[in-house]
């Protein structure tokens, strides 16, 4: 859970971030073992979509959810939500992982994250 302190763009992103990031936290991906993989996530292209207006104080639950196809990229699709269910934002973003050395984007970042992941199914794995 996350609190508005802003209705900027830059604090709902921010949150969509934030959330993204427990997520990997939560499926057992710290940003040590993504490194000493030799790998970093990416993100491609952002949208985000204003519903709602936000308020300072206002308390948001974020959602995320992976959708993966056979490429090198992958979706993802965030929900922010005010404490009574309002939905304020939809957040979809295009991530990937790149090779920290080559430069270049994994072939099949799913693998990756099926790999490093106590708990995969946290990313519809």
């Amino acid at each position: 859970m996350c609190r508005s302190g802003t209705t900027y763009a830059s604090a709902q992103l921010s949150y969509a971030e934030h959330a993204r990031w427990s997520l990997l936290q939560a499926a057992g991906i710290g940003q040590t073992a993504l490194v000493r993989t030799g790998v970093g996530p990416v993100v491609l292209e952002t949208t985000i979509r204003y519903r709602r207006e936000l308020l300072a104080g206002d308390e948001v639950d974020v959602t995320c959810v992976f959708e993966w196809t056979s490429g090198k990229t992958f979706t993802m699709r965030q929900e922010m939500r005010k404490a009574d269910g309002t939905l304020a934002a939809e957040v979809t973003g295009v991530g990937g992982l790149l090779d920290l050395k080559e430069r270049r984007l994994v072939a099949d970042p799913a693998e990756v994250f099926r790999e490093l992941a106590s708990d995969p199914a946290l990313f519809g794995l």
